[in-house]
């Protein structure tokens, strides 16, 4: 066991001191944390970014209602190894590579987060498996924990046809692929430039818009089952219109009356360790879709912000 608080080393953080856009954000040097009881320390090699990043502190209010106040820290998802242990942690060692979640605080060369907690209390930490590197562990949590949680709502199965609004951003990523694992028949709507992108990932194209559920009737004429909307309304109501029960359709951007929204908080205990393993042994692909290091931030929540990225944007440290 390390002994906390025994070295003083400095962590780049990137931080707001004003909430705002990316124009906001800051790199600075500020003394690395300590693991106290029940605690481990990360030494952060890459941290993902997802749209909830930035929406959660584009303003104070909406800053507020996720329990943040400034200065603030940035990004959720992690990737690294363990380099300092608490007293009474005994599930980790130094060493140890881990990835999970730490609500807006991750794209930092030092985190401190629970043995046992949640990405929104504490942080989390799992063990990174074998054959997963750092740079795609680290885009797993948030975007991995919620196309679950959408599945979860929807249940898919061998027979089903399941549209996916929204099927090339990062959490689309995840939820065609999982659709596809389920024996699913998926089609993920996008623009006309993601085709190629969708079709890699094992769904069938549709471009959004108007005109979509002639598209997408002439795509399945048997009809859709199963209905995610990963980016707004839009999908979930075209759902409605092509006969799909509300019992089978769900959101996770938007709140619908009677269609139960997905929460990634809500998804079931080793669903990560699911995912790492599945994405270790090749049977889950997450494409990156560009990498930046930590001095260039502002430039990566800009692309990851246009939300027309096929894939994760990651800050390497």
């Amino acid at each position: 066991m390390s002994e906390p608080g025994s070295t003083t080393i400095t962590s780049r953080a990137v931080q707001f001191e004003a909430f705002g856009g990316p124009e906001a954000l800051s790199v600075r040097d500020i003394p690395a944390p300590h693991a106290g009881p029940g605690q481990i320390r990360v030494r952060v090699t890459a941290a993902g970014l997802n749209p909830m990043d930035w929406y959660m502190t584009s303003d104070a209010d909406t800053a507020a209602r996720f329990g943040l106040t400034l200065p603030c820290g940035f990004g959720t998802d992690y990737a690294g190894v363990v380099d300092e242990i608490g007293d009474g942690v005994n599930d980790f060692a130094v060493g140890d590579r881990v990835f999970g979640g730490a609500l807006s605080r991750a794209v930092a060369d030092y985190i401190v987060v629970d043995a046992a907690g949640s990405t929104a209390v504490g942080g989390e930490a799992h063990r990174t498996p074998d054959g997963l590197d750092d740079r795609t562990a680290a885009a797993l949590t948030i975007a991995g924990c919620t196309a679950a949680a959408a599945l979860a709502v929807i249940k898919p199965a061998p027979g089903d046809t399941v549209l996916i609004g929204g099927a090339g951003g990062g959490v689309g990523v995840f939820a065609v692929q999982l659709a596809r694992l389920a024996g699913a028949r998926v089609i993920g709507t996008g623009s006309a430039s993601s085709a190629d992108a969708l079709r890699t990932l094992g769904a069938e194209p549709v471009t959004y818009g108007e005109g979509m559920v002639d598209r997408v009737r002439a795509f399945a004429p048997d009809g859709v089952t199963a209905v995610m909307d990963l980016h707004g309304t839009d999908t979930a109501l075209a759902g409605r219109e092509l006969g799909v029960p509300d019992d089978r359709i769900t959101t996770i951007a938007a709140h619908i009356d009677g269609i139960t929204p997905a929460n990634g908080a809500n998804a079931a205990p080793g669903t990560l360790e699911d995912i790492a393993t599945l994405v270790a042994e090749n049977r889950l692909r997450i494409p990156i879709a560009a990498t930046f290091g930590v001095d260039h931030v502002r430039e990566a929540v800009e692309l990851q912000a246009a939300r027309h990225v096929h894939g994760k944007v990651v800050i390497e440290l």
